[in-house]
């Protein structure tokens, strides 16, 4: 399945700014609240891009659900570093290693 070029480039925007925040919020910036923003638009940049890429969730097929579940995941990583249940540099690793594994997951559409 092609994607449209405009799309691809929203969601990697999407992502790229994720990361940016996640950076900025774990680590320890100055600037806390304007990550915290980037974060929530970010996150719903990439919902929202990817289920329009998406178009219709194919039956029989879970991958896109597992990319939800960490979606999910990254989406309250900040929470597990401001209530230090986590430190910061093990949130954003574990944030990485998700994103790693969606972009597999979006690419390889393994299941």
């Amino acid at each position: 399945m092609i994607h449209d070029p405009k799309l691809v480039t929203l969601h990697l925007a999407g992502v790229f700014a994720l990361f940016a925040s996640l950076g900025a919020i774990t680590l320890g910036s100055s600037s806390k609240k304007g990550a915290a923003i980037l974060h929530g638009v970010s996150l719903l940049l990439i919902l929202g891009v990817g289920f329009a890429m998406l178009q219709k969730p194919p039956m029989g097929q879970y991958w896109w659900m597992v990319k939800l579940g960490l979606w999910l995941f990254i989406g309250a990583a900040p929470a597990l570093s401001k209530r230090k249940v986590l430190p910061g540099p093990v949130v954003l690793a574990l944030c990485i290693a998700a994103g790693a594994t969606a972009a597999w997951l979006g690419v390889a559409k393994p299941f």
